[in-house]
């Protein structure tokens, strides 16, 4: 299942997305790790998290009580694609579907992230954006320099 065909069974097509491509210095196998193992995930995005990286299985990314969110794998192609259909969060992000496409490139990782189907272009919409581009970046610095950046300070 690709990004395109998940965003065309969204009705009418009237969402906004999230692009936010990058260059990570590592191998492909460990970006794929990092974005799938709820062990490495912790290191750059949710306090806790379970799951297992397997089309089908639940994840739940807890940053807080308030928010303690499910997704389900819809994707997940080892070293290739990682894809997640958020199930249970807020009304903003239950519409919505994550991704990682990853490619190598000699010594470095393209990764081309999106968060599609976003049902309106609102302040949280333009804030998680935002706060993705730091996620990333912390991804990034956590792959390539080993930095975790302390939970309470990202994005």
């Amino acid at each position: 299942m690709n990004k395109e065909i998940i965003y065309n069974k969204i009705p009418n097509n009237m969402t906004h997305s999230i692009y936010h491509d990058l260059v990570i210095k590592v191998p492909i196998k460990k970006v794929y790790e990092a974005v799938t193992e709820p062990k490495h995930l912790v290191n750059w995005w949710p306090l806790k998290c379970e799951g297992i990286p397997k089309e089908g299985e639940i994840y739940n990314f807890f940053f807080k009580p308030e928010y303690d969110w499910y997704g389900k794998v819809i994707k997940s192609e080892k070293d290739k694609s990682f894809y997640i259909k958020m199930t249970k969060s807020d009304a903003d992000w239950d519409s919505t579907s994550f991704g990682f496409d990853l490619e190598q490139n000699a010594n470095n990782v393209q990764v081309n992230f999106w968060h599609l189907g976003w049902p309106e272009c609102n302040a949280h919409y333009r804030s998680s954006s935002f706060c993705w581009a730091i996620l990333l970046n912390g991804l990034k610095n956590y792959l390539e320099k080993g930095i975790i950046i302390p939970f309470e300070e990202r994005g």
